[in-house]
């Protein structure tokens, strides 16, 4: 049988398996335990929710009243969360501080406005990531979203978010925007601002990181530390998958900096389980602080020497000492993003490589490496060989070119989706994860 048709006709009969049972699924799975539901108490008056959302709720109770630190992604999340709050106390919500315009973080906020409308509290910058894709009529971010977060995935495919639980937005919804209803009353002017509402005294802090209208929350009567998403228990995610404009990574180092100067005792990240005690949140703020410091850092130094994109991601490498922590797991970040990232925001996208000034388009490239294969029959048996030595990065990048030459081949289509479906089986970052396996779904459609 001539070897071409071998392969495709295993490809044919052959189920993609998902969630295989594997060092990779094992771990994602594990990291779950991170957003079990349950109200964990951090300290005297300040309890958060966990898992019952995406994002954590938090809940300070003051003399005459409640401060709530961001609210969930949805309604219905929120209305559990306000259930269970009222378990604890009865009191009005006095405030809701954002501690940025992420969605998942401020979707729930009607259901914690009472008769009495809270005051609600943000960076003077807030939605200063989406804004300009909304000004410039970029819309293509949210498809990307959606395979980013899993969205298009049914739920048997998806294991969690790398640091939040499965969640479907409503039709319409986008978990990383928020609505109209969330518009904030009270802004922080400046780097640093005391408020005192319900006789709770807390001070606002600029934190720029994984928004620049990021702040961070201390409290410092129970010394609690809000740090919205510049923590959570994974590798930060120095840049998202699904497009947005620059994080800066050195000023996220700064931030971890100033937050770790309070010397708190409660961490309380913007998901996953607080940390809590002043000896294991002084290690574990600064060895965050450390991991991005040194992506930061360790790339410049690459790029001094002329290193490209591609070269530096095999140049920076995270030290053991970091790599090897629970708490900077890849489960949603990932150094890699992070490196080119650093790269892209001080150089752009040319990376000095002067063959690169002007490429050869996509297809006009497949086509000479077609003909070096001996034509594009040839090119197709090397993907499937390439498919058949579990070598599915290689399989996916000629199904690539084989697709350039023509976008409607199916059994390029079915290389790459298979390909794309076996790299997600073995990745324990969940946004990677999701991507692969909403992007095998739309091929194979």
């Amino acid at each position: 049988m001539n070897r071409l048709f071998l392969p495709l006709i295993l490809l044919l009969v052959a189920a993609p398996v998902f969630a295989q049972d594997n060092a990779a699924t094992r771990k994602l799975t594990q990291q779950s335990k991170q957003f079990e539901e349950q109200i964990v108490k951090v300290a005297d008056k300040v309890h958060v929710a966990v898992g019952f959302s995406p994002a954590n709720v938090s809940m300070i109770v003051g003399d005459d009243g409640v401060v709530i630190v961001d609210t969930g992604m949805t309604r219905d999340d929120a209305d559990r969360i306000v259930a269970e709050f009222r378990k604890i106390t009865d009191k009005p919500v006095k405030a809701i501080i954002f501690t940025h315009s992420h969605g998942d973080h401020t979707g729930g906020v009607t259901s914690f406005l009472g008769a009495e409308r809270p005051q609600i509290w943000a960076h003077n910058n807030f939605g200063s990531e989406y804004r300009p894709l909304t000004d410039a009529g970029v819309t293509f971010q949210s498809v990307r979203a959606a395979r980013q977060a899993g969205f298009k995935l049914p739920p048997e495919q998806r294991i969690n978010n790398g640091v939040a639980p499965v969640r479907y937005p409503k039709s319409g919804g986008h978990a990383f925007a928020s609505g109209a209803e969330s518009k904030p009353s009270h802004f922080l002017e400046g780097d640093r601002q005391t408020i005192n509402v319900a006789g709770v005294e807390l001070e606002l802090v600029s934190a720029p990181g994984e928004t620049n209208d990021e702040l961070f929350v201390w409290y410092p009567a129970g010394k609690v530390l809000f740090a919205g998403d510049n923590f959570y228990r994974s590798f930060p995610n120095l840049y998202a998958i699904r497009g947005t404009p620059n994080r800066s990574v050195r000023l996220w180092a700064d931030s971890l900096t100033n937050m770790s100067a309070n010397n708190a005792v409660a961490l309380v990240g913007g998901h996953t389980k607080p940390i809590v005690g002043a000896d294991e949140v002084k290690q574990v703020l600064g060895d965050y602080r450390d991991a991005v410091q040194f992506i930061h850092d360790k790339t410049v130094e690459g790029m001094n020497k002329g290193l490209t994109p591609d070269e530096l991601v095999e140049y920076v490498q995270l030290p053991e000492n970091l790599a090897s922590k629970d708490y900077l797991q890849p489960f949603y970040g990932h150094p890699e993003w992070g490196v080119r990232s650093v790269f892209n925001g001080y150089l752009g996208w040319f990376d000095g490589n002067p063959s690169n000034l002007f490429r050869l388009s996509p297809k006009a490239e497949a086509e000479r490496v077609a003909k070096l294969a001996g034509g594009v029959g040839n090119l197709m048996e090397s993907a499937h060989d390439a498919l058949a030595a579990d070598d599915n990065q290689w399989a996916a990048q000629l199904a690539d070119h084989l697709l350039a030459i023509n976008p409607d081949d199916k059994n390029a289509k079915q290389v790459k989706a298979n390909a794309l479906t076996n790299l997600a089986s073995t990745m324990v970052n969940a946004t990677a994860r999701n991507y692969y396996l909403t992007v095998a779904r739309e091929l194979r459609e």
